[in-house]
């Protein structure tokens, strides 16, 4: 099944779901659905990102979180994490729920769920474009000096990560 075939749940504001569509429509009509977005630490603290496909339908070729994904219709949360850090990067750790972000202009309607893990595992890029480790400052340092290089959804959970765990960051 391709990307574009995908059925999902169309939710609420409130994240209460509505009915069920192909994702090309609800994504051509801006409607209001569910994702995940993983963020991959190693042992040193830095965030492994990865760079969209040019072929994406949003945000071609911009940085963004370790993995993401659509949650299927009748799927939840923490199973579709689990899927997308499988398919994407080849790995399967324990990770755990870190925020979630209101459906917004700046997540493309998404309702999102951020989860965390750390693992040292080798990362698997063949489903990924490209991607590396970044450490903070670097990331810090890019946002500051290229910020058109990542993804409004990155920019919008990165601030709120960085807000939420500046204490604890390496």
């Amino acid at each position: 099944m391709f990307e574009f075939d995908e059925i999902i749940d169309v939710v609420d504001v409130d994240n209460n779901i509505i009915r069920q569509a192909p994702r090309y429509e609800v994504h051509n009509k801006k409607l209001m659905h569910r994702s995940v977005h993983i963020l991959v630490f190693n042992s040193q603290g830095n965030l492994f990102l990865q760079k969209r496909s040019m072929i994406k339908d949003e945000n071609p070729g911009l940085w963004d979180t370790s993995a993401a994904g659509h949650v299927d219709s009748g799927e939840d949360y923490l199973h579709c994490a689990e899927r997308e850090l499988e398919e994407e990067l080849g790995i399967s750790v324990a990770m755990d729920e870190v925020m979630r972000i209101p459906a917004q202009l700046a997540t493309l309607w998404e309702h999102i769920h951020v989860y965390k893990c750390v693992t040292n595992n080798k990362i698997n890029k063949q489903e990924i474009n490209e991607g590396r480790f970044w450490s903070m400052p670097e990331i810090m340092q890019s946002i500051k000096s290229n910020p058109k290089i990542f993804t409004s959804t990155f920019h919008l959970l990165f601030n709120d990560y960085i807000n939420k765990y500046k204490q604890s960051l390496p």
